[in-house]
């Protein structure tokens, strides 16, 4: 898969600005209710832009906020918008095809400080915003390849919504599922748990936080089934292709889904 994810991640970037070019800047974004197509723009334009830096620069600590210029006016058409995502989204590709995926940067995660890290989170915030971006223009959904799909389940269960910060309290107290896929015959089995703590940098306390945790294996009390992109798309909370046949007391698992991830 990590061979895809650079291919994956030019190819939906394309696809996003491409079926923007020609929508009204103010079309609200369906998954994100408070985001115009404007809004959606510049914020996939920032992220691959904080990104890009980190890579280009190898960077062992976040790029610091960039001084205002109160001379230069940011672009309020959607054309200049999509200028300045061009340019962003080909220096963060081009500084990822140039580096190796071992190579330590800053990243925020509790483990993995690697290029690989942010070229597979990449990829998977592309598509989703893609998804975004084809509901926000009311076109046809373009196909999601079903390993990349299957990669991104991986990631929203094990990274976005699993685990917890290492001085957390973690309590496995909740329901067990199951996720299958009917396309490519994978399947997760997880469960549904909290933690509490204090963030040792922040000060931030968490109580009763929920979290997934993956498991080897298990009895499930309720399963989801879905193809592979529309179980993916679903658990980012994005409009699927497909059905998603939830069976089961899966109401602490949703409740999590609810929460999202940004």
């Amino acid at each position: 898969m990590t061979s895809n994810y650079l291919a994956s991640l030019r190819a939906d970037s394309a696809r996003f600005a491409a079926v923007l070019a020609g929508t009204d800047p103010s079309t609200p974004v369906p998954a994100c209710p408070d985001w115009s197509a404007a809004d959606l723009v510049a914020h996939l334009t920032g992220v691959q832009t904080f990104w890009g830096t980190i890579v280009a620069e190898r960077l062992t600590a976040p790029p610091a906020e960039p001084e205002s210029d109160a001379a230069a006016d940011p672009p309020t058409d959607l054309s200049g918008l999509l200028a300045e995502f061009a340019a962003a989204s080909e220096r963060l590709t081009s500084a990822l095809a140039a580096a190796g995926p071992d190579e330590p940067v800053w990243t925020w995660h509790d483990t993995d400080h690697t290029i690989g890290f942010v070229l597979r989170r990449q990829a998977h915030e592309a598509l989703v915003h893609r998804l975004d971006a084809e509901s926000t223009a009311e076109v046809p959904f373009d196909p999601v390849d079903p390993e990349l799909a299957d990669d991104g389940v991986d990631e929203a269960l094990d990274v976005m919504y699993g685990g917890a910060p290492p001085w957390a309290t973690v309590t496995l107290d909740g329901p067990v599922g199951l996720l299958r896929t009917t396309d490519t015959a994978r399947q997760w089995w997880l469960q549904v748990g909290r933690f509490d703590g204090v963030g040792p940098e922040s000060g931030t306390e968490y109580q009763d936080e929920p979290m997934l945790a993956l498991l080897p294996d298990g009895r499930p009390t309720f399963t989801v089934q879905a193809a592979a992109a529309d179980l993916d798309a679903w658990l980012w909370n994005r409009p699927t292709s497909g059905p998603v046949s939830v069976d089961g007391d899966a109401s602490r698992f949703l409740a999590v889904l609810r929460e999202g991830i940004q």
